[in-house]
């Protein structure tokens, strides 16, 4: 269990931060973007939650934002020759965690009916949270990658934070009542 007695330690004032293996990085660099990166996207999906009124939507996304906790631990570890392998003093995601994620797409699609055109991120207010969840995770995915091009990133993590945007999706038309709600782009509409 982690125990934080002071919030402010001071060492960051020089432009760097400590990663879990005691090392420090620039928080500039590609790495502390990704995590923060994450740290956003599990903002958003708390904020989504507190529109959701399902108990078991809410706890898939309780358990995501603890998923997502593991994955910012993850990054902030730098990998000694690219092994990810998890051991009790290093947290590092693993494939079940990104299995489960597609369990819950599967079940929750099973209940929409397939689309026939994209979707707009709006109809009910729990939805539109959940689209910015969405949009937000895809972003927090192209800073993981972004990291990926400079330093080794765990295959494990990398696979999670990509399924989470697609359990987003579909969670956000379940909660559209099951897609019923979904707004639909009419492609060049305006015109």
């Amino acid at each position: 269990m982690v125990k934080l007695n002071k919030i402010y330690t001071r060492t960051g004032d020089d432009g760097t931060t400590g990663l879990v293996d005691g090392s420090r990085c620039p928080k500039h660099s590609a790495r502390i973007a990704a995590i923060g990166a994450v740290d956003e996207a599990n903002s958003a999906i708390g904020l989504a939650i507190c529109a959701i009124e399902d108990k078991a939507q809410r706890e898939i996304l309780t358990r995501v934002q603890n998923d997502l906790f593991d994955l910012g631990a993850d990054l902030a570890t730098p990998a000694e020759d690219g092994d990810f392998s998890p051991s009790e003093m290093v947290l590092r995601m693993v494939p079940s965690q990104a299995e489960w994620v597609e369990q819950r797409i599967d079940a929750l699609n099973e209940r929409l009916e397939p689309l026939t055109s994209f979707v707009l991120p709006g109809g009910s207010e729990a939805a539109a949270r959940v689209h910015v969840a969405r949009a937000t995770t895809r972003s927090a995915e192209r800073a993981v990658t972004a990291m990926a091009a400079e330093t080794p990133v765990n295959p494990a993590a990398a696979a999670y934070i990509n399924r989470l945007s697609d359990l987003l999706f579909v969670l956000a038309r379940v909660c559209n009542h099951d897609g019923r709600a979904d707004v639909k782009w009419i492609p060049g509409a305006n015109r």
